[in-house]
């Protein structure tokens, strides 16, 4: 099976005024009057990526990608000091997906999303399920206390302890009980300098959960993409997305009736699998398929190959 459909180019781009001081990038690929299907990238605040383009068969998707408030080539950038955290929650991302459905007069869409993007996906469908026609989601995320813990409060660390050392590293003995808040404070520090050396730890230990396959390395040590990541996730993450604990499962009824498609790696060490198994469970329209050897990537064995399938069944 072939994993990717080949590189595209969009053939439409633009930026969006969602108010608030805010223009969000957005970008077409694919057919022009072929199946809507929009990508929610992950992070939050980590942009999206060309490959994301090539989940979806050409000929038959109309393909929007677009960048969240402040990541990727939305502006302004987190790291910009005209951005205002204030107006960027998850709740302004939903409305600026309304806004950009309008925009691109689009009835209803597919909803692709993982991780941070699968909370996305499930927040927006939630609030607006007449507009969506089929979701697929890799290692879910919804940002229960339960799913914070284990990757912030020390449950990871038992399998990567080495990991674990340099994250904790730059956090004084006595914060430790609460890593979240304790790099909420460093990386919102005056002084650039730790401001920019916690940003780079805070991305560095997700680098290294990732995948089963070794270290994400790559963009997750390159200091732009690492402060976009960590200021956005640190401010989502200290507010709780806004949601009260166990929302997105305990509304997940809403999504009667809209199927779904649900990828998770079995050694998925950021969203380990029991969000998408509970899920599922209140999801009775969802499918969930467990991959024996993969973890957290796309590029761990067998997650693409899943998602193309999913793309492939919702295409018709």
């Amino acid at each position: 099976m072939r994993s990717f459909y080949p590189p595209i180019e969009p053939y439409q781009t633009g930026l969006l005024d969602v108010g608030d001081g805010h223009e969000i990038y957005w970008e077409v690929s694919g057919n022009p009057v072929g199946k809507p299907a929009v990508v929610l990238h992950g992070g939050p605040g980590a942009g999206t990526v060309a490959v994301q383009r090539q989940h979806f068969n050409p000929e038959f998707y109309r393909i929007v990608l677009f960048d969240q408030r402040g990541a990727g080539r939305s502006t302004p950038h987190v790291g910009d000091p005209a951005h205002h955290l204030a107006s960027n929650t998850t709740w302004h991302l939903v409305s600026d997906m309304e806004r950009l459905r309008e925009h691109l007069g689009i009835s209803r869409w597919l909803l692709f999303g993982g991780s941070w993007g699968a909370t996305l996906a499930l927040a927006y469908a939630q609030t607006y399920p007449d507009r969506v026609t089929e979701i697929v989601l890799r290692g879910v995320f919804t940002l229960r206390e339960q799913e914070l813990t284990w990757l912030y409060g020390g449950g990871a660390a038992h399998l990567f302890p080495d990991a674990w050392a340099r994250f904790v590293e730059p956090v004084p003995v006595a914060e430790r009980g609460d890593m979240i808040a304790a790099y909420h404070r460093l990386v919102f520090s005056d002084d650039p300098e730790v401001s920019t050396a916690a940003a780079l730890a805070w991305s560095l230990w997700e680098g290294a959960t990732v995948s089963t396959q070794g270290s994400g390395g790559g963009g997750y040590a390159e200091e732009r993409f690492a402060v976009s990541f960590a200021r956005i996730a640190l401010h989502y993450f200290v507010n709780r997305g806004w949601f009260d604990d166990g929302q997105l499962i305990r509304d997940a009824g809403k999504l009667a009736g809209i199927p779904g498609t649900i990828v998770n790696g079995r050694y998925d060490l950021v969203t380990p699998p029991i969000t998408a198994y509970d899920l599922s469970r209140a999801w009775p329209d969802s499918e969930v398929v467990v991959l024996n050897f993969a973890g957290h990537a796309v590029a761990d064995p067998g997650v693409a190959d899943h998602l193309k399938a999913a793309t492939d069944k919702y295409a018709g």
